[in-house]
């Protein structure tokens, strides 16, 4: 797209995520992603209830009366988006396109992010890493991420996240807030590699799919493609036959990426194109504020 429309598409989303980021997911988000520990802040006087454990035993002899350490969260993360630009998310047979709702939910969290003064990193991916946007601080970080989202054309078609995952963990040595953003069609094995980065790095998963991914419509014979291969092929959706196979298909598939992101404790948000984000997001966000 030319310049005039990707700066006109850039500002419509900023004016939108940055206000969800800021009235609706500003606290959420600072309870779903915890700081790096807790850090010394100040002595006070011992108040009922206090744990015995954290008395300062020389502030309290100097003063003859007891008082205790307090300690606050060390606030500052780095957020990594790890984001899947292979050609499947170009499709969008109902609602938005994929691409669209992962630039607006990666905006979304980015601008939470830097509300709550965390740097925020990109990893754009497809069977291979196509681009690495170094964590930075600031609006004008975010809305050069948020421009890259919209425009940026890879240089190849397939999904591969094993090669997203194992390139992340190489090049993050410190921790990180990580959110894995992707279709999950996957034809290779990420099992491991998962395993790996999530025992480094915090991690959650947004999984942005279309309803067409998951059920085919009953209309007949219908042309369809494979835009990561670049195959097509006729299919006749009227056969009850086909349409169970290709929901079997789906359902296999999903079963295979919950359990696999599940046994790494990563929790998984699973968005259709079709239904509002916000609502999918927030209630991610409170599962892991509650633990």
């Amino acid at each position: 797209m030319d310049a005039k429309e990707l700066i006109k598409k850039v500002r419509k989303i900023e004016i939108k995520t940055r206000g969800l980021s800021n009235n609706v997911f500003a606290g959420e988000y600072h309870s779903a992603f915890k700081g790096r520990g807790m850090t010394f802040s100040e002595v006070r006087e011992y108040q009922y209830g206090d744990d015995i454990r954290d008395i300062d035993w020389n502030v309290t002899a100097r003063h003859n009366r007891p008082y205790v350490k307090v300690y606050e969260e060390e606030r500052e993360l780095t957020v990594m988006l790890l984001v899947d630009v292979s050609a499947s998310r170009l499709f969008g047979a109902v609602g938005m396109e994929k691409r669209e709702m992962i630039a607006e939910i990666s905006a979304t969290i980015a601008f939470s992010a830097i509300h709550n003064n965390d740097k925020v990193g990109v990893i754009f991916f497809s069977d291979k890493i196509e681009k690495f946007i170094p964590p930075k601080k600031g609006r004008k970080h975010i809305l050069f991420i948020i421009s890259q989202l919209l425009d940026f054309e890879p240089k190849s078609k397939g999904t591969d996240i094993a090669t997203a995952l194992t390139f992340f963990a190489d090049a993050l040595k410190k921790r990180c807030t990580t959110v894995l953003i992707s279709d999950f069609i996957d034809a290779h094995d990420y099992a491991r590699p998962l395993t790996i980065a999530s025992g480094k790095h915090d991690m959650i998963a947004v999984q942005v799919y279309d309803k067409r991914d998951s059920q085919l419509p009953n209309v007949g014979l219908m042309r369809v493609s494979d835009l990561e291969r670049g195959r097509e092929c006729w299919i006749d959706t009227s056969d009850s036959a086909t349409r169970q196979t290709y929901n079997k298909w789906w359902y296999d598939r999903q079963k295979k990426m919950l359990e696999v992101l599940g046994r790494n404790g990563v929790d998984v948000a699973s968005i259709s194109t079709d239904e509002d984000y916000v609502k999918s997001l927030m209630g991610l966000f409170k599962r892991r504020g509650v633990r």
